[in-house]
C-alpha cells in the first residue's frame, strides 16, 4: 500500500512542506539532522523543504543566538541545495541585528523567506522596517500565531495581529502560522486580508480545517506544512489528504501554491523549481 501511494504521490503531484524544523530530530549536527528529515520525507514523497530555526530554539533570542540559529540552518542548505529552501529567523525586538541578518541570509546569501516567532506580538510598529525590507527582497514573511485558551505568551501573535500587520503592509507576503491553532477563527480573522496564507502545519489532524480553508480563503490561500520535528509528515499529510476536496485542490494545497508564492524569489536567485 505505502509503495503504490508513494508512486501516485510522485506522479501526481509534488509536495513542498512550508514547515520544517532542526530541532526535535536526532543528530548532533545541522547535516546529519537534515539527512533524518529528508530520510523521513521520502518515505511520503515530500520533494522539498523549507527550513528555519537552530537545533535549539529560544523564545526571544539575542543577536548572537540568532545568528547561530541561521548559520545553522545554513549548513543544512549547502548540504542539500536539491531538497532544502530556507527562511531566515528573526527577532523583531533586536531591529538592527534582524536586518543585518536578513540581508546576510537572503539578499547576499541563499534563504528565500523569513520566519518571525514569539518574541514581539506582529501587530507592533517595530516590525514595520523587517517586513518592508522582506517585501523588497521578495522574501516569503512566516509569522507563527496561535490563540490559547490559557493566554498566549507575551509576544506570541494571533491571526488577528497579523491582519493588522497585512493592512499595513498590502505588498508583503504573508503565511499565518498553524492557522492560529484555534482555526475557527484564525481563518476567518484573515479571510480578508488577500496578502496572507494559511498554514495548515502543526495541531492535531482534526476533520474540517482544510475543508474551511479552502472554503474561507479560496484553494490558492491554503498551504500545507508539517511542523516536523514537533509533528510528523503522516499526521499533517492526513490533512489534506482525507479532505473533502477535489484532487486538483490538494495539490495545489501540498505544492503548487508555495512554489508559486516563492517563484518571483527563486527566479531572483537562479533556484529552480
Amino acid at each position: 500500500m505505502a509503495t503504490r501511494l508513494n508512486h501516485w504521490l510522485w506522479n501526481e503531484m509534488e509536495i513542498w512542506d512550508l514547515h520544517c524544523h532542526l530541532s526535535g530530530v536526532p543528530g548532533n549536527t545541522p547535516e546529519a539532522r537534515l539527512d533524518k528529515l529528508l530520510e523521513y520525507a521520502d518515505r511520503f514523497g515530500v520533494a522539498r523543504l523549507c527550513v528555519y530555526m537552530g537545533m535549539e530554539w529560544a523564545y526571544d533570542p539575542s543577536p548572537e543566538k540568532l545568528r547561530d540559529d541561521n548559520d545553522q540552518v545554513l549548513r543544512a542548505l549547502k548540504h542539500r541545495p536539491d531538497r532544502v529552501l530556507g527562511f531566515v529567523y528573526l527577532n523583531p525586538k533586536h531591529i538592527e541585528a534582524s536586518l543585518h541578518e536578513l540581508d546576510r541570509c537572503v539578499r547576499d546569501g541563499p534563504m528565500v523567506g523569513v520566519k518571525l516567532w514569539v518574541a514581539q506580538r506582529c501587530n507592533t510598529p517595530e516590525l514595520d522596517p523587517i517586513i518592508a525590507r522582506a517585501t523588497e527582497l521578495k522574501a516569503v514573511i512566516f509569522q507563527h500565531t496561535w490563540l490559547k485558551i490559557t493566554g498566549n505568551l507575551p509576544g506570541e501573535s494571533t491571526p488577528m495581529d497579523l491582519a493588522e500587520l497585512a493592512a499595513r503592509h498590502p505588498k508583503a507576503a504573508l503565511i499565518c502560522g498553524h492557522s492560529g491553532g484555534d482555526w475557527e477563527r484564525g481563518l476567518r480573522a484573515i479571510r480578508p486580508c488577500q496578502n496572507v496564507y494559511a498554514d495548515l502545519a502543526g495541531g492535531d489532524p482534526t476533520a474540517g480545517l482544510t475543508e474551511m480553508a479552502v472554503r474561507e480563503l479560496g484553494a490558492e490561500r491554503v498551504i500545507y506544512g508539517s511542523d516536523i520535528g514537533g509533528r510528523s509528515f503522516a499526521s499533517q499529510l492526513a490533512k489534506v489528504y482525507g479532505a473533502e476536496i477535489p484532487q486538483k485542490t490538494k495539490a495545489l494545497i501540498l505544492g503548487a501554491n508555495l512554489k508559486r508564492l516563492l517563484q518571483p524569489i527563486l527566479k531572483d536567485k537562479g533556484i529552480k523549481a
